[in-house]
């Protein structure tokens, strides 16, 4: 069998399971920051997150797809060491660029959350008092 095949066969199942454990731990642990972005809504925070993990996989295994063309082949056993290790290097990049790059959303988006929350005054105003008049009001201790 040629040792190209050899590469990029070995190259796509590392790809992939890299992908899948990725997409995973952040489907896993993004959910935690939506629910609380989202004021609580587990729903709307399965769905979103759902949405986030399927786009997290479109762009991957699409870069891992384009990324396996090569125009050179590869002669011997180091040959295939070499070219894994930089197209795997490369995917790793690719899949931490995309994992910061979520969990820099998801931060904003809470960070957007919890200043709605703090925002908002924990009991209604009852009304206006106006800047008191030092002369009427009686002081202390009288």
């Amino acid at each position: 069998m040629d040792l190209t095949v050899v590469a990029y066969v070995i190259y796509l199942l590392v790809s992939v399971a890299l992908t899948v454990w990725v997409a995973r731990t952040l489907s896993r642990n993004g959910k935690v920051f939506l629910a609380d972005v989202l004021h609580g809504n587990e729903k709307l925070a399965d769905a979103v997150n759902h949405l986030l993990v399927v786009g997290f996989y479109l762009v991957n295994l699409g870069f891992v797809a384009l990324y396996l063309q090569d125009d050179g082949s590869i002669a011997d056993a180091r040959g295939v060491f070499e070219a894994l290790s930089q197209r795997l290097g490369v995917v790793l990049l690719v899949l931490g660029a995309m994992h910061l790059g979520n969990v820099y959303a998801l931060n904003k988006f809470r960070r957007r959350g919890l200043m709605d929350r703090e925002g908002q005054p924990p009991v209604a105003p009852q009304g206006y008092a106006g800047p008191q008049n030092p002369y009427t009001t009686p002081a202390a201790g009288h």
